[in-house]
């Protein structure tokens, strides 16, 4: 007599019901990035390392929606590979570019050793851009309950066509969105929500630029020629961006501006900076320059209104 077989799991149409919505859900929202559904030979793409195997690595593409391809060994270093595993890892990105496609099997030959550091800058700020796009558009969808490809069909992988990428229109449409969504027929609810969720993720934050220098002058002038220093520093404000200049305690001085254009304002803190140490040198001072001008976190200001606090308690 054969063994007999073992107990199946046999689901009720109810469950096979449920689990069947939840993947028609998880579909609606994950499509690809761009309209094509392969990337193109040569094209550098960002995948994520799934298996390492003695051929090399398997991965699947980010950008296309998690589609599969294969790093071969001979494409993973220039050098010589002594162990796979120093070169590449599980969980890991990788940047790199496509050498064969083909569309009727499905395989896709990828190689990282012929990606240059530049091909690797210009694909994150690409790719970083395609996420905040699809980030957007998966909201739009959850929200409005429309599968998200239908919402790139119509209108989303148009704008990359006219706008070089759905990032700078989105970038456009905080400020004038019928410029850039006027010419289709958007249904209400999802013209509603995407103007919501793009200003909201796209409106530029205020962003506080800071620098922390020591100002000291032990001549004649002493705190006069401080305070004539740090004069000229205020003196570089703009209408748009004033500077303010802070003690913390002897000689420690804070000075600070809030901008919308990170750049902009560290350019006009360092000009500041530059100002006071031009100044306080032909006074026979001296300035220590701690930090130079950089963004600052909300903690890093709790951190400098606690001890800016602390200091008057001491006093």
């Amino acid at each position: 007599n054969s063994p007999p077989c073992p107990p199946v799991a046999v689901k009720t149409m109810a469950e096979n019901g449920t689990e069947g919505a939840q993947d028609q859900k998880k579909d609606d929202n994950n499509c690809r990035m761009y309209e094509k559904k392969y990337p193109d030979q040569d094209e550098n793409v960002l995948v994520t390392v799934r298996s390492v195997a003695e051929m090399g690595a398997y991965v699947t593409l980010n950008e296309y929606n998690g589609i599969e391809g294969m790093i071969l060994l001979s494409e993973l270093s220039r050098r010589r590979i002594r162990s796979i595993n120093k070169l590449i890892r599980v969980g890991r990105t990788e940047v790199v570019v496509v050498l064969r496609v083909d569309k009727d099997k499905g395989y896709i030959d990828l190689s990282k050793r012929r990606v240059s550091v530049e091909d690797v800058e210009k694909l994150e700020v690409k790719y970083n851009k395609s996420k905040q796009v699809h980030s957007i558009m998966r909201q739009v969808s959850e929200t409005c309950k429309v599968p998200m490809i239908k919402l790139y069909e119509a209108w989303g992988w148009d704008l990359y066509k006219r706008y070089g990428h759905a990032y700078d229109a989105f970038k456009i449409l905080v400020a004038s969105p019928d410029k850039v969504i006027g010419q289709y027929s958007l249904d209400e609810a999802v013209k509603a929500s995407l103007i919501k969720t793009v200003k909201r993720r796209l409106t530029p934050q205020p962003v506080k630029i800071r620098a922390d220098i020591e100002v000291t002058c032990f001549a004649y002038e002493g705190i006069d020629a401080v305070k004539a220093a740090l004069q000229k520093g205020e003196e570089k404000s703009t209408a748009e961006l004033p500077i303010k200049i802070k003690l913390v305690s002897p000689p420690l001085y804070v000075m600070f501006c809030t901008t919308l254009n990170k750049e902009q304002g560290i350019n006009l803190l360092q000009s500041a900076v530059d100002a006071i140490t031009k100044e306080i040198r032909e006074k026979e001072g001296s300035i220590n320059v701690k930090h130079a001008p950089r963004a600052v976190s909300q903690q890093e200001e709790r951190d400098l209104l606690a001890k800016m606090e602390g200091e008057e308690d001491d006093d």
